[in-house]
């Protein structure tokens, strides 16, 4: 049975502003408030770093399934390519990896020559009808604003912005957030300042009319947790990191506070 109340939360901004990390920060805290929801993250970028993050793997992505029927389109084998189209659901299903509560899908690489649009327009439905199996949907996005209107991140109820303390970062989730209220579907948004290197900065940022969720310090834990390779799960609760997706969740209305 499907959950039309489906919680889908994106994270978007620009590249190497923690994004990855607070998605998992975020995986984890849902899985661990709610041992008896499901949760399904969704890795949007084609580094899938968020498989490392959670500790899981993706041994079969989306576009991996995609291409599958693209090859037999090229070929001029129709019959093959509606056969897989028709088969896709299920074998997006095996793609699926699940730890506990957690259920794990790396969308892939992006687009490579030639436009198959009928075909992702096609999975992206596909990834519509999965979502509706969980409580949350956590997505991982690219970095930058492509995304914001293509593949899976175009209706989601928690739009989540994310920048380091950097004039660019904040200007690219402004970009980000005035295009996305023309191109996507949302309920709420809100920005998580990540990386602030002197908390007296702190008063200093200008986030407009977007809700303000979360201010985070560097975070020597976690850098020392990615150091070694460790996952999400290895990192104290009294990570910045951590208590500031916290606080954003909070603020959210998705978790409660102690």
């Amino acid at each position: 049975m499907k959950n039309t109340n489906t919680i889908i939360l994106a994270f978007t901004g620009k590249g190497g502003v923690g994004k990855t990390s607070l998605s998992a920060a975020c995986v984890r805290l849902l899985s661990e408030t709610y041992p008896d929801r499901k949760i399904l993250a969704i890795d949007a970028d084609p580094a899938v770093g968020l498989a490392t993050a959670l500790g899981t793997d993706a041994a079969v992505t989306v576009d991996d399934i995609r291409k599958s029927f693209v090859i037999e389109a090229e070929k001029g084998n129709t019959g093959a390519a509606v056969e897989l189209l028709g088969e896709a659901k299920y074998r997006l299903f095996d793609a699926v990896a699940e730890k506990g509560n957690v259920s794990f899908i790396a969308i892939g690489r992006p687009e490579g020559s030639g436009c198959y649009c009928k075909v992702n327009a096609y999975l992206k439905e596909i990834i519509s009808m999965i979502a509706g199996n969980y409580d949350f949907v956590v997505i991982d996005g690219e970095a930058g604003i492509e995304q914001v209107n293509r593949r899976v991140m175009e209706k989601v109820t928690h739009l989540i912005l994310v920048s380091d303390a950097s004039i660019k970062g904040l200007q690219v989730i402004k970009t980000i957030y005035s295009v996305a209220k023309e191109m996507m579907m949302f309920d709420r948004a809100g920005i998580i300042i990540n990386r602030i290197p002197d908390m007296s900065l702190a008063g200093s940022f200008d986030t407009g009319t977007v809700e303000l969720l979360s201010l985070i310090p560097d975070d020597r834990k976690m850098v020392m947790n990615d150091v070694r390779g460790d996952d999400i799960y290895s990192l104290p609760e009294s990570s910045p990191l951590f208590s500031g997706a916290k606080t954003a969740l909070m603020k959210l209305g998705l978790i409660q506070g102690e």
